[in-house]
């Protein structure tokens, strides 16, 4: 038998066999012992009733006056006899029996004490030096089922306090363990965006060294997390301003010098610049979504921030670049509007540069909050559909970019308990990619 896999399983199993067994042998050894104390009675009983009844049956026989008459002993009320008896003299004859006695149950004396027939339990004793005798007999199924009516009393309280013993059993591992179910559910919860101490003080102590060393582990964790996120976003804010300084600069000399070389060796250092600066502000948005709090206490109408981002990509790309579907109620979620400016931003960057530029990107925002963003193209190859999310990842193509794109929503929907998904093709087409950003909302926070 395959053993439960949580240790509360393993403890409750463990115990609650070990008490059914230690139940059923008890029981079985007392059985066994009642047994024996009720063959001693009923051996004591046989004895006593033999030497009660000698002595009557004997007067009984001295004052007959006919030497060696057998007489039947008659019930005054029909009734189930469990002990009978024979009265014999010493040449084998029954004087006195009783009512529901048979002569074949009874072997010759051989003289005084127990004997056991196949069918039989019986007592001899003998009066007059040994000329009147007496057998006194108990059948055997008599024993056999008062053992078993006792054998049952026993074992029908066990019907219901094994059931009551076992639930007791778990119940009482359940609650002993309840501390460290709540450790385990708190260590299954921490990731990057939460690496707060676990467990309390009401921890089993072979289980606070755990809890310690994995405290500790947090600890040095989320100092080398937030480490990492200080130098992403404290290098991408320093190299604004001179990126700005040699931008503007690279700039000015192509506006002042007339030399063809000069002039395009100037083109590609803005090139590279420019490249440079949208960089520095991915890297900005990165430390954003992995650092910082993506939640709000309250729900918010986000519409207006999809479309204040829209018309940032009107004036660059024109309206017709984008076919937009927005829902016409309010598409209310907790997520922080700066974080979905970011998520629209660069899911529309990522559809402009990776379409064909023919067929517009579609935009789709329902009430529940389902954002879609598809454009068109071939489509990705599924082993590099589940790459795409990762930093600096761009997949089969030539389009310039620089594979920050997707990570940076993957680590705000990871943060802010949404959803991502991506398909290619997109579904009921043959071509095409789609990225569809469940929104956040209060219930799932919960």
């Amino acid at each position: 038998m395959k053993l439960p896999g949580s240790l509360q399983g393993r403890l409750a199993l463990a115990l609650g066999s070990g008490l059914t067994m230690l139940w059923l042998a008890t029981s079985l050894v007392t059985a066994i012992l009642l047994r024996s104390e009720m063959n001693e009675v009923f051996d004591s009983t046989l004895e006593e009733t033999a030497q009660r009844i000698l002595p009557l049956a004997v007067l009984d026989i001295l004052d007959r006056e006919e030497e060696g008459a057998s007489q039947r002993i008659a019930t005054l009320r029909q009734h189930e006899e469990f002990f009978t008896y024979i009265i014999r003299d010493n040449q084998g004859r029954v004087l006195l029996r009783s009512h529901a006695a048979t002569d074949a149950d009874f072997p010759a004396f051989e003289g005084m004490g127990f004997r056991q027939t196949a069918t039989h339990r019986l007592y001899y004793d003998a009066a007059l030096q040994g000329t009147i005798t007496i057998a006194v007999a108990e059948p055997l199924s008599h024993r056999d089922k008062v053992a078993r009516e006792v054998l049952i009393g026993l074992a029908l309280p066990l019907v219901v306090v094994i059931p009551l013993g076992l639930f007791g059993v778990f119940w009482i591992v359940r609650r002993s363990l309840r501390p460290v179910r709540r450790f385990s559910d708190a260590v299954a919860c921490r990731g990057a965006r939460d690496l707060s101490a676990v467990g309390d003080g009401n921890l089993p102590d072979e289980i606070k060294p755990v809890a310690n060393a994995v405290n500790e582990v947090l600890e040095r964790l989320a100092r080398t997390l937030e480490a990492e996120r200080s130098f992403t976003s404290n290098a991408a804010h320093e190299l604004r301003t001179p990126l700005a300084a040699a931008l503007a600069q690279i700039q000015r000399l192509m506006a002042e010098t007339t030399d063809s070389a000069t002039s395009q060796r100037a083109t590609e250092i803005e090139v590279a610049l420019m490249r440079l600066t949208r960089l520095s502000q991915k890297l900005m948005q990165l430390a954003r979504a992995e650092g910082g709090r993506l939640r709000r206490e309250t729900e918010t109408d986000l519409r207006p921030v999809l479309n204040m981002v829209l018309a940032e990509f009107d004036k660059t790309a024109g309206p017709a670049r984008i076919e937009r579907e927005i829902a016409n109620d309010p598409v209310l979620s907790d997520l922080d509007p700066d974080a979905f400016a970011i998520v629209v931003r660069n899911l529309i960057e990522n559809a402009l540069r990776h379409g064909t530029g023919d067929i517009a990107v579609k935009l789709h925002l329902n009430g529940k909050g389902t954002l879609r963003v598809i454009n068109d193209g071939l489509p990705v190859a599924p082993e590099t559909l589940t790459q795409l999310t990762a930093r600096f990842e761009r997949g089969q193509t030539s389009a310039r970019g620089s594979g920050l794109g997707l990570s940076i929503v993957q680590a705000i929907s990871d943060g802010a308990q949404a959803t991502l998904t991506l398909h290619s093709p997109v579904p009921g087409r043959s071509d095409g990619f789609e990225v569809v950003f469940q929104l956040p909302r209060r219930a799932q926070a919960g």
